[in-house]
């Protein structure tokens, strides 16, 4: 596999630009071609940044960053939460694909987040709003949560991984298309 090696600072940029194409655009014109996917199985996959969003279906990491297939390494789950699962899929982006950088992505009027600071959820769900809490503390604006809990997952994976990868915070505006870089 042919490895294109890019910096940290080269990947954040290639995304801000990303973000700022899927401002302007009214279509996706990213490579999703065959001749893409036949690349991509035949010689493996080569990510430049790795980003860890919400499961809301109004975020998708590779529209909103203008990226095609096997451009950027997705994990989605309710309120963007990092626990083992996410780590290990941190660790197996690190260290075997080379991605030098993570994104911790929340996004406004995320549901999860709503939850975790208006009242207690009960099940499966409740597993991740007691963790959004966490990272909440006592904030109640749904705004300023969403970007402490992007914050908090943001430094929870930066503990884990000291300086092996840069890390970065932002909040999707789901009502004007913006990531906001909140750290």
């Amino acid at each position: 596999m042919i490895r294109t090696i890019i910096s940290a600072e080269e990947a954040f940029e290639r995304l801000k630009q990303g973000n700022q194409e899927y401002i302007e655009q009214e279509f996706n014109p990213n490579d999703i071609s065959p001749e893409i996917r036949l690349h991509t199985f035949e010689n493996g996959q080569n990510p430049f940044a790795m980003v860890i969003a919400c499961s809301d279906s109004r975020v998708i990491p590779e529209a909103l960053f203008s990226v095609g297939i096997g451009e950027i390494f997705t994990v989605r789950i309710a309120g963007n939460v990092v626990g083992e699962h996410e780590l290990g899929c941190v660790e197996y982006a690190a260290h075997h694909l080379g991605v030098p950088l993570v994104v911790v992505l929340g996004h406004t009027d995320c549901g999860a987040v709503h939850a975790a600071i208006h009242g207690e959820v009960s099940g499966y769900v409740g597993a991740i709003t007691k963790k959004i809490r966490k990272a909440c503390g006592e904030e109640k604006n749904p705004s300023y949560a969403s970007a402490r809990n992007a914050i908090y997952n943001a430094e929870k994976i930066r503990e884990v991984f000291k300086d092996q990868i840069v890390v970065k915070a932002a909040i999707y505006h789901t009502h004007h298309g913006l990531v906001e870089w909140v750290e």
